[in-house]
């Protein structure tokens, strides 16, 4: 597997990250003793929340799905990022227009998911460094790079996400939690679309290749770093 980023993604759901935690970011502050608790972060209503499935599944579905909230906190910042740094002159106009599209179906999924956790009686992280911490992928390195770079990074945290869902999709099936597979399967769906579209843009292939390649011996042919979608699921 040749994957840039590698070390930017993690396999796993941090389900033991539940309620508050000194080491956490965004967890404690010299406001929260000023406020009427209600309810700790990441934990479940014991009494409900009017949907008929039992304290642990909620409990477990809502941490998994609060995990892809955060992650697709973590894409759109980086989405953002890359809206905002398009340059040159395939990409300043079709591009900027592009990234626009997977910010706005990244947060139309955030607030899917967000939804979900919430009506499942569990409470969403929203505080932006504790979303990076419990994120499964992480935001790239500061800087400006290329914008092959930039889209090769974002179909990585696509792919993750991707692969993340369909763990998610196949074990709410196992607890019976067919509202939760109904929102994921739509997102789902939709993130295959937006990582299709950043594959095609990367496809060895151009109307625009300047006058480098009459020069540099290599027969206009593209020299990239292969990434393949074969990820662990």
């Amino acid at each position: 597997m040749d994957i840039q980023n590698q070390g930017n993604i993690d396999d796993q759901f941090k389900l033991a990250k539940s309620g508050f935690d000194a080491t956490m970011p965004g967890h404690t502050n010299k406001h929260s003793n000023e406020m009427v608790l209600r309810q700790e972060p990441r934990t479940a209503r014991e009494q409900g929340s009017g949907i008929s499935l039992p304290y642990d599944t909620r409990l477990e579905m809502g941490l998994m799905l609060d995990e892809h909230s955060c992650a697709l906190h973590v894409a759109l910042h980086q989405y953002t990022k890359h809206h905002w740094l398009t340059e040159g002159p395939e990409s300043f106009g079709s591009l900027h227009h592009i990234l626009d599209e997977h910010i706005e179906a990244t947060q139309k999924h955030i607030d899917m998911i967000g939804e979900r956790v919430a009506r499942l009686g569990v409470v969403p992280t929203a505080h932006p460094v504790t979303q990076h911490e419990i994120s499964y992928i992480k935001h790239e390195v500061e800087g400006r790079y290329t914008m092959r770079d930039y889209l090769r990074n974002d179909l990585e945290h696509e792919l993750k996400i991707q692969g993340m869902l369909r763990k998610t999709i196949e074990r709410a099936h196992d607890l019976k939690d067919f509202g939760t597979v109904q929102v994921l399967e739509e997102v789902l769906l939709k993130r295959e679309d937006l990582g299709y579209h950043i594959w095609s843009l990367l496809e060895d292939d151009s109307l625009f290749r300047g006058m480098s390649h009459l020069l540099d011996g290599k027969g206009d042919i593209a020299e990239n770093r292969h990434l393949n979608d074969n990820l662990p699921q």
